[in-house]
């Protein structure tokens, strides 16, 4: 059942293009909705079930949305449901039950599913008969070469003819060249593996389905794999596809394309019907024509041409087969099967139909426009397209990237000239690589090329009554789009392609449009005059074909959606008993609970501690910043509000960040290690934003400046005393470094040795109270926490979490950013102005002046005095 008025569809292709045949393929969380039946391979087991329809795809009540077609118009969901305004929740849940395609699964996918990156020299997206032939000539060369195709064998279009290469059956040529490419080292074959997307720097991203084509599928392999492949060089032999014609009532089931009908009969052994109908422009679907009658199918051909006279037409002449030139299809009949066609003669320009109707008995249709260059890979590397006004299509011209097209996907016409242009894209390609072949290579492959009439470009025939008065003459049919809503859309003043596309939702279905977008341009152009060339097309988006997200997420789900970080004294927190809280990916210690204690007993015991003896925490989840350079002031200066100049060497200053905004989004202390060397500290959660930050600017606004920025978070692990017996413990863990006040104050910094280990000693006041931070390689984290454990016994230390830490800072006064700010608070806002420099600008200076941030009246961060 076709999307929007549930019209009976049947299947119109053979291979990803597929508008209509969609169904929903497995049971459970094993079930993928959307599938073409064009490409699901059969297997053992093996359970489908038809979708967009109820209670079934025989009795579909919403069926009769197509006799209200009328009322059903483009847009009609922008004007009808704007009114009255109180109806619009019911509204709402109606659009949202109607819209989509399929059902997805509710139960969790128990399938497996894998990702890779790899690098090659040449890869050959592709493989038929010029993507084989690119493969075989690269691959002599020694290159690396990958060859990726969607089918489950190769041979592309060569699987459905019955040509002949090198005067040997073209299939004897496909299983001789495949069987040469398996036994060299260097070249990867990946069957079953659509392209998906073609990115900068000749980066793509393939998906192999490994094992939906099995009913059962081990355990030991995936279920899809994501090839991520960075290629030196591209080549695009992705084929071409055939466009069907556009006539009244074109969408009844048993109406697909010619090469569609020729492929299930010469690759599957399935006639696709008893008697046959071919409409045509051109001479490649009297192939069909001839392969069908010669299945004992009664076969007539309907030609757009008047008088056809290419070697085809006289072949299909020889063979008994009626040719009806210079008519065209104007109406067909039947339900749920095409019954019969009624073909009417065209007039010499081809703008008008005259005589009478003749009616024809037939049960398929067989529809070909001609061919269309598959160009979404190459515009989706940026490379600019031209129209070709023999093909009646685009076809690549300029490319942005190390890639070139070969075949049919290039424009190239006939079997011999794809072989011969396949060969040399692919040696090409290996030398620009850095392989050239050595030694006598074999010739391209050798095949003849059939002479070829012109094809007649009608885009719309004539019918008997204008567009949109008759029946529908559909241009998309996944969207049901037909010629008279494009005609609408332009009189309601969308004339922009890309205004038109989302107006109409011609080609935003899951086929992307690849039946139905050039027809669609074409008919466009004639409505608003223009040449179609001038129109242009619209945007070729990944991907290609849909793409699982099981393929996309790979193993990153559950547990492994987010990565997990903890410190080096994580196994300690756990064996005493702590309850963890995650933040910016870390699992943090939130309080150490003792048997009988309740979350606050513990809470209120470690705060205790901490003011009244010493209190240890593990801190080494603060962001660490490594800054060096000698304009590492100069970055610091426009990074913090207040000013830097004057920070000596061996000292630390507490900074604030603010974005363009003038909004607080960090702060942290950050120390002076040497003439040009700086260690930054930032918040946990936003290390990574911060050192974002400091990248975008120096590599985007100031790359000249001498300065680099590394994170060394996971370098250090980080432990910190805090309480008035903080001191003695640490000079009881056995320093080199002087303790004394005046040697060691406030705000400074001392590098030595604490129990032993290499140490840098931050006397900064995270909690609040009297406070030492050690900071020692992370692979000394656990010696140091358990010396301190134990050289605090005397003490009765205890270890905090960090609900105690928010408790003495809040109390202290000190703000948390991202708890006691949300992106609209500047330094004023948090009593905190005096940390705003006037004498020098820096990031969000210019913002803090306007005259909404001056306001009396703006919310402010204001202290409690607590009652005891």
């Amino acid at each position: 059942r076709s999307f929007k008025y549930h019209r009976p569809r049947g299947i119109a292709t053979a291979g990803p293009e597929e508008p209509n045949a969609l169904v929903r393929v497995g049971i459970g969380g094993r079930a993928t909705p959307n599938l073409r039946a064009t490409q699901v391979e059969i297997y053992e087991g093996l359970e489908a079930r038809s979708q967009n329809r109820w209670p079934s795809v025989d009795f579909d009540l919403a069926g009769v949305a197509s006799a209200f077609s009328r009322l059903l118009p483009p847009g009609f969901y922008y004007k009808t449901f704007m009114w009255p305004r109180q109806f619009w929740m019911t509204y709402e849940r109606f659009i949202r039950h109607a819209a989509g395609m399929g059902r997805a699964p509710s139960e969790p996918d128990p399938d497996r599913y894998e990702r890779r990156h790899v690098h090659c020299d040449v890869l050959v997206v592709g493989a038929g008969p010029a993507g084989l032939a690119a493969t075989l000539a690269a691959g002599r060369t020694g290159a690396r070469v990958i060859l990726a195709d969607e089918q489950n064998e190769f041979g592309g279009s060569l699987l459905s003819d019955d040509g002949s290469i090198d005067d040997a059956p073209a299939t004897d040529w496909i299983n001789t060249a495949a069987g040469d490419l398996a036994a060299m080292d260097e070249v990867r074959l990946l069957a079953r593996t659509t392209a998906f997307a073609y990115y900068d720097h000749n980066y793509l991203g393939l998906v192999e389905r490994v094992a939906d084509h099995i009913s059962a599928p081990p355990e030991t392999i995936p279920r899809q794999r994501l090839w991520k492949v960075r290629a030196k060089q591209v080549v695009l032999a992705t084929g071409a596809l055939e466009r069907p014609l556009v006539f009244p009532d074109n969408d009844r089931p048993g109406i697909m394309l010619a090469s569609a009908a020729r492929t299930y009969l010469n690759r599957y052994g399935v006639r696709v019907g008893d008697r046959a109908m071919v409409f045509t422009n051109n001479d490649g679907a009297y192939r069909t024509a001839l392969d069908l009658q010669a299945a004992g199918m009664a076969t007539k051909v309907v030609d757009l041409r008047a008088g056809p006279d290419g070697p085809l037409a006289h072949r299909a002449h020889a063979a008994g087969i009626e040719v009806i030139g210079g008519h065209a299809i104007t109406a067909t009949k039947g339900h749920r099967r095409v019954a019969s066609v009624e073909v009417m003669a065209l007039d010499e320009a081809g703008a008008a139909i005259t005589g009478e109707p003749r009616q024809i008995d037939c049960d398929v249709v067989c529809s070909s426009g001609g061919w269309m260059p598959t160009v979404h890979l190459f515009s989706q590397s940026q490379g600019r397209t031209r129209y070709d006004d023999d093909l009646a299509a685009f076809v690549p011209d300029v490319a942005a990237q190390k890639q070139r097209s070969a075949g049919a996907c290039n424009g190239t016409v006939g079997l011999g000239a794809c072989l011969v242009e396949g060969h040399a894209a692919g040696s090409e390609a290996a030398a620009e690589a850095g392989f050239k072949a050595k030694g006598h290579q074999p010739k391209p492959p050798q095949a003849e090329d059939e002479e070829q009439s012109p094809m007649r470009h009608l885009w719309l025939p004539p019918a008997p009554k204008p567009v949109g008065e008759g029946a529908k003459a559909f241009v998309d049919l996944q969207g049901d789009v037909t010629a008279a809503d494009l005609a609408l859309a332009v009189r309601e003043g969308y004339a922009s392609v890309e205004h038109v596309k989302r107006y109409t939702t011609t080609g935003m279905g899951t086929d992307q449009g690849k039946t139905g977008n050039l027809n669609a341009l074409a008919i466009l152009a004639n409505i608003v005059e223009r040449p179609l060339p001038e129109v242009g097309h619209t945007t070729f988006r990944p991907p290609y074909t849909p793409v699982t997200f099981g393929a996309l997420a790979g193993r990153d789900f559950g547990e492994f959606f987010d990565p997990l970080r903890k410190t080096p004294m994580d196994t300690w927190h756990e064996q005493a008993g702590a309850v963890f809280e995650y933040v910016g990916q870390w699992r943090r210690a939130f309080y150490y609970p003792r048997p009988g204690e309740g979350k606050w007993d513990a809470v209120n015991r470690e705060i205790a501690a901490a003011r009244e003896s010493v209190g240890i925490l593990d801190a080494s989840t603060l962001g660490k910043i490594d800054i060096q350079g000698v304009d590492a002031v100069e970055l610091l200066n426009w990074v913090y509000t207040n000013d830097w100049d004057s920070l000596a060497m061996g000292h630390c200053r507490y900074g604030l960040m603010c974005g363009e905004d003038g909004m607080v989004f960090d702060d942290g202390v950050t120390a002076r290690l040497g003439e040009h060397h700086y260690l930054m500290h930032t918040t946990t959660g936003g290390a990574a934003r911060v050192l974002g930050w400091l990248e975008e600017w120096l590599q985007t606004e100031w790359p000249d400046m001498a300065v680099n920025c590394a994170s060394v978070t996971e370098q250090y692990a980080t432990v910190n005393l805090a309480g008035p017996n903080a001191r003695r413990l640490l000079a009881d863990l056995g320093t080199d470094i002087d303790l004394d006040n005046k040697a060691f104050p406030f705000m400074s910094w001392r590098a030595g040795t604490v129990a032993g280990i290499p140490a840098r000693v931050f006397r900064v006041s995270f909690t609040g109270e009297l406070s030492y931070e050690i900071n020692v390689p992370a692979g000394y984290g656990m010696a140091l926490w358990t010396a301190c454990m134990t050289a605090g016994e005397p003490y009765a230390i205890s270890p905090m979490g960090t609900e105690a830490l928010h408790v003495l800072r809040a109390e202290k006064g000190y703000i948390a950013v991202g708890q006691d700010t949300d992106g609209t608070v500047t330094p004023d806002d948090l009593g905190l102005a005096r940390m705003v420099s006037r004498k020098k600008d820096f990031f969000g200076k210019r913002s803090l002046t306007r005259s909404d941030m001056t306001k009396p009246d703006r919310k402010q961060f204001v202290g409690l005095l607590t009652s005891d």
